[in-house]
């Protein structure tokens, strides 16, 4: 379960949002909404304890995440807005050396089968410098194919990526939900994924409604 009670987040003199509050049990998705500069990203980058509230608290199965350390950390899968790979390494290197780094190596025959999963059959020994900002992003998601992490939150997944691999994501997003697992993700395109419960969060509104409880 992740429980978040009363965010507020403050940037600079700025406050984004407060009062932020929800629970996710397994099987449980949250979309997040708003406008650009809202504070989405720094929601998420709450609830993976790389930030820390200026107000409020974030519990995983009941405990504060500041205080599991990396018992929280072994169960969280997170993707930012940027893709976290290396440019001057291939795919496959990139999807390998990321397992590897998360203690969850990858042998070479699985990596290949996330990478074809993806569509980057063909490239997954070119050098990623030379892939375009659409198969970046799928060299980046391709490691969600075998991902177990109880807990994902993605920024943007769905950002550089055409019809057909959108709907791939959304069907590795749903997978994972029908495993018991839990999701957190900001979008600007409405995609249907297939979930026991599809919440919806919107910042940079004053309507404590639109934060689900």
């Amino acid at each position: 379960m992740l429980e978040a009670s009363n965010l507020e987040c403050v940037r600079g003199e700025r406050r984004l949002f407060a009062g932020v509050s929800f629970r996710l049990e397994g099987g449980e998705m949250l979309s997040l909404q708003g406008r650009n500069g809202s504070g989405k990203t720094s929601l998420l980058r709450m609830l993976c304890g790389l930030t820390p509230p200026a107000n409020g608290e974030i519990r995983w199965r009941g405990q504060p995440i500041d205080k599991l350390g990396e018992e929280f950390r072994s169960e969280l899968f997170y993707l930012g807005h940027h893709n976290a790979i290396k440019e001057d390494l291939t795919p496959l290197e990139n999807v390998v050396a990321s397992t590897t780094m998360a203690q969850e190596a990858l042998d070479e025959h699985a990596a290949l089968d996330a990478l074809e999963r993806v569509g980057l059959r063909g490239h997954e020994d070119l050098a990623c410098r030379y892939l375009s900002q659409g198969q970046k992003r799928r060299t980046a998601l391709a490691r969600l194919v075998h991902e177990r992490r109880a807990l994902w939150v993605l920024d943007e997944p769905y950002v550089a990526l055409d019809a057909a691999a959108v709907e791939l994501v959304a069907g590795l997003v749903g997978a994972h939900l029908q495993r018991g697992g839990l999701a957190v993700l900001t979008t600007h395109q409405a995609v249907a994924v297939a979930a026991g419960s599809v919440r919806e969060l919107w910042l940079g509104t004053d309507d404590a409604a639109h934060n689900p409880l």
